[in-house]
């Protein structure tokens, strides 16, 4: 697939603005509706536009703590990783989760009310997998920079 200026252009107004309609995006681009509707559609289809999100203010919604747990299962073997990747993919307080290298296996970013509830989530939940050897915390004291929008 060859991604051309104009359809840089559609994306970065797309990331920015998701309820952009097609009409103010071709006015945007200097296109007419029907090819911006077509560029859109071959985006999605080539799964380019992997889906459209709203993304939700977590202080507002009650879920103001942030934590970055680096995990390092007890053993390197498949059912080890399968198991945890299963169980995480069940947790709702867990927002990502990725296999990274160096000395931990995994990160997972985990939102919570408060500390208590992180406690319950670290002590009921993440602890309790017979996968997991050990678990380090760090606490988001505050955000610098959050964004979804990838460079293009």
């Amino acid at each position: 697939m060859t991604i051309d200026k104009t359809d840089i252009l559609i994306l970065q107004l797309l990331q920015e603005n998701a309820q952009l309609t097609l009409k103010e995006i071709s006015q945007k681009i200097h296109l007419s509706m029907t090819p911006t509707h077509d560029r859109i559609k071959r985006l999605e289809h080539e799964g380019v536009i992997a889906k459209y999100v709203t993304i939700l203010n977590k202080k507002m919604l009650g879920n103001p703590l942030m934590v970055y747990c680096s995990i390092t299962l007890d053993k390197q073997q498949k059912n080890h990783f399968e198991e945890f990747e299963e169980a995480i993919k069940q947790f709702p307080e867990v927002i990502e989760c990725s296999v990274i290298s160096g000395s931990f296996d995994y990160m997972i970013k985990v939102i919570a009310k408060d500390m208590e509830a992180y406690n319950e989530f670290y002590q009921k939940k993440l602890s309790d997998l017979q996968s997991v050897a050990h678990i380090s915390s760090s606490f988001v004291m505050s955000e610098v920079k959050n964004t979804t929008v990838l460079p293009l």
